[in-house]
């Protein structure tokens, strides 16, 4: 595998994109951990991501019924169109944040690093059953850190309202080429059943996390304007925020069940716009 990449990159006179966030995989040890952990058969369609000059989607391609690969790099869509004859794989040309996504069931991928969040959240606007996912580190971390951890954050808060996220694996920087500055990890990410699910207004976990060292109260009166309060209005009625459930709690402390509960507080105080 490691022989085929750097040919295909010889061949190509190929120099990686910094812009598109390109570091290519070439431990084989790794891909074939991640393949095995996406509890793949042959009725599974799998999304991947930035398949760049394809050794994971090859490794797809022999375990599952379709895998659909999206790559915005004209030059690598073209290498993989040219160098591969993948009976169940199609090569979709575009930005994952913005082409259409067809019909999948799992997710495997080497993401971008910096479509990390966006892509994310994208990707738990779809039902599915399982992704295997390659992050950054300390993006890592952050996702899976529970409430009162020191690297919990918005991000910890608002992945975990929807979905189970496991770090499973870190990777050295040297698996990749080139060499990023960063090492890496693997995260498995399972979305809740639909009634597990927490949907919590955008605007409040914001403005909660812009402090979140404060406790709730105070982040919130620091930040009424993100609520959509005036100051006049903020005068109006900052009392009724004192009894606002977990208010003296940190806001690293919070449980998306404990924001949710601030959350219709204030819905129904009328507090929240």
């Amino acid at each position: 595998m490691r022989e085929r990449l750097f040919s295909l990159i010889s061949k190509y006179n190929l120099k990686a994109s910094s812009d598109l966030g390109q570091n290519f995989l070439v431990v084989q040890d790794i891909i074939e951990r991640n393949v095995e952990r996406a509890e793949l058969d042959e009725k599974d369609r799998v999304l991947e991501i930035g398949p760049g000059l394809g050794v994971l989607t090859e490794a797809l391609s022999r375990h599952a019924e379709k895998v659909y690969a999206i790559e915005k790099d004209h030059r690598l869509v073209e290498i993989l169109r040219k160098e591969y004859d993948w009976p169940n794989v199609e090569i979709i040309e575009g930005d994952a944040l913005k082409v259409e996504f067809p019909e999948f069931n799992k997710i495997v991928s080497n993401l971008p690093y910096q479509i990390s969040s966006p892509i994310t959240f994208r990707f738990l606007r779809y039902e599915f059953e399982r992704a295997v996912l390659i992050y950054q580190l300390e993006f890592a971390q952050r996702m899976v850190a529970k409430p009162g951890d020191r690297n919990y954050s918005r991000l910890s808060l608002m992945i975990q309202a929807k979905a189970h996220a496991e770090l499973v694996e870190k990777i050295g920087r040297g698996a990749f080429w080139p060499r990023p500055k960063v090492d890496s990890a693997v995260v498995i990410l399972e979305p809740k059943p639909p009634d597990e699910r927490i949907e919590l207004h955008e605007n409040l976990v914001r403005a909660l996390f812009q402090h979140r060292r404060s406790t709730a109260l105070a982040a919130l009166k620091k930040s009424h304007h993100m609520l959509g309060l005036s100051r006049e209005e903020f005068k109006k009625v900052k009392g009724a925020f004192s009894g606002m459930p977990h208010a003296g709690k940190r806001v690293f402390q919070l449980s998306p069940e404990e924001v949710r509960d601030i959350e219709e507080f204030l819905r129904a105080e009328g507090l929240l716009k």
